[in-house]
């Protein structure tokens, strides 16, 4: 079972401000297959003013930079195709095979960006 403790804002993992957890569950068995936060209006707060920050600098840098660093976003996620494609199976009752093409595959395809 994946238990996470913290949410990810501005580029860092943090403790979120509330004390609740969600619970994740496998589709097929309804069995908890994990546990994550649960984010306040506070943690939410966080991420839209990091993404606020963020935005400016993002704009103006030149779209080939850009793509670089989305292409590395894709190689990772490739790298994890069987992990994520497990993952997503189980929390939306996805047969397996089409998990890994459609949910994992089809996002991190590089469609000629």
């Amino acid at each position: 079972m994946n238990n996470y403790a913290q949410l990810y804002i501005n580029g860092q993992w943090v403790a979120p401000h509330g004390k609740g957890t969600i619970d994740v569950f496998d589709s097929g068995t309804e069995a908890v297959m994990g546990r994550i936060p649960e984010g306040v209006e506070a943690d939410a707060e966080a991420a839209v003013a990091a993404a606020r920050a963020a935005f400016d600098a993002w704009s103006a840098t030149p779209a080939a930079e850009r793509g670089a660093y989305l292409q590395k976003i894709a190689d990772n996620l490739k790298a994890r195709t069987d992990e994520l494609a497990q993952l997503i199976a189980g929390e939306v009752g996805m047969p397996l095979k089409l998990a890994r093409a459609i949910q994992v595959g089809g996002p991190v395809y590089n469609w000629g960006a």
